[in-house]
């Protein structure tokens, strides 16, 4: 009888504990994600998807707490504050503003949760890992692309630089890239730094630009992204100009890429961002488990991953931006724009 007692206790402590660690296996490890505003298409329609997805295929007891700062700092700061009460493990955190977020990497340090700066570098402190493109480069190519189509028009005058964000670290290495191709081969009239990436600024300036120099002397725009290019060229439309001057971009964002077709606009930097935010995803997710995989390269101390930017321009969209799906033929060549793809080859 005693013998039975002992084996039927075995058999109630095995159950328990089976019980018990079929409760741990279902608790949930939660990944912040952090991205820091709306106006510029790639962080809703593609980076966020891209590594919720990446997150869920890897972790079948992750979930992605997401949030959008719409380029507010305050209000980022309450979502990054929000998350860590709520006990987030990992924080991926694009900052709105590089200075402004180093106590909040301070924070999360203070609960041992590991953070993951995606796209823009937050200085002045350390944690786990960056993930993002070469910046400096990107302005390299960009610079490049503006030269190149402005000696091949043969036109001389002056370019007009339009700059992003003075709070995002990686306009400065962006308007670093784009003065080494340009300094000392053409003159820069006029150059602005402009708050939040707008579109609206951005008019705004090149309206400016041009009030300043006259139409006639203006022969090509720097923009940083697509978004400002879009700004831009409307203004120089309302300007008159009867053939647009080059300009340049950055994102490869649809309505971008259709301007490159119609010969609005000449060229784009494609950025990987599938690569980008899978690779965060797959740090996110070690991290969680407490691996730190190795990273090819340091930014400062920070470990980091640096992906290459490609320029993509009327002839090469197809063999780019198409190839690697980032978009469709169907959603690129619309009607309006049915005539210049037939003539791009893109069927």
């Amino acid at each position: 009888m005693l013998r039975l007692r002992a084996i039927f206790a075995a058999l109630l402590l095995l159950a328990v504990t089976a019980c018990g660690n079929g409760d741990a296996g279902d608790d949930k490890t939660t990944i912040a994600l952090f991205l820091p505003e709306s106006k510029t298409t790639r962080y809703e329609a593609f980076d966020r998807p891209l590594f919720e997805a990446k997150v869920k295929a890897l972790c079948s007891n992750c979930e992605v707490l997401y949030a959008n700062a719409d380029q507010d700092a305050a209000k980022q700061q309450s979502q990054v504050e929000s998350a860590l009460t709520r006990g987030a493990d990992v924080l991926v955190l694009d900052a709105v503003d590089a200075a402004a977020a180093a106590p909040l990497v301070n924070q999360a340090k203070q609960r041992n949760v590991p953070v993951i700066a995606y796209d823009r570098l937050i200085s002045g402190i350390s944690y786990e890992y960056y993930v993002s493109f070469d910046n400096v480069r990107v302005g390299e190519v960009q610079g490049q692309a503006l030269l190149d189509e402005v000696t091949r028009r043969g036109t001389p005058g002056k370019v007009v630089m339009i700059n992003g964000s003075p709070t995002d670290p990686s306009s400065a290495d962006y308007k670093k890239g784009a003065h080494q191709a340009l300094d000392g081969k053409i003159e820069v009239g006029r150059e602005f730094d402009t708050p939040d990436w707008s579109p609206d600024k951005a008019q705004q300036e090149m309206e400016q630009a041009v009030t300043a120099l006259g139409r006639d002397a203006i022969v090509g725009v720097y923009s940083a992204n697509d978004g400002m290019a879009s700004g831009a060229i409307a203004a120089m439309k309302r300007a008159g100009y009867p053939v647009l001057p080059p300009i340049t971009g950055q994102d490869a964002e649809l309505a971008a890429v259709q301007r490159i077709l119609t010969g609005e606009q000449t060229m784009t930097v494609y950025l990987d961002i599938r690569a980008q935010a899978e690779k965060s995803a797959e740090l996110a997710v070690a991290l969680s488990r407490g691996e730190e995989p190795k990273a090819p390269t340091k930014v400062g101390d920070v470990p980091t991953f640096l992906l290459d930017p490609i320029a993509v321009g009327r002839d090469t969209i197809k063999d780019t931006i198409v190839k690697d799906g980032f978009y469709t033929v169907d959603e690129i060549c619309t009607a309006e724009v049915a005539a210049a793809c037939a003539e791009a080859g893109l069927k």
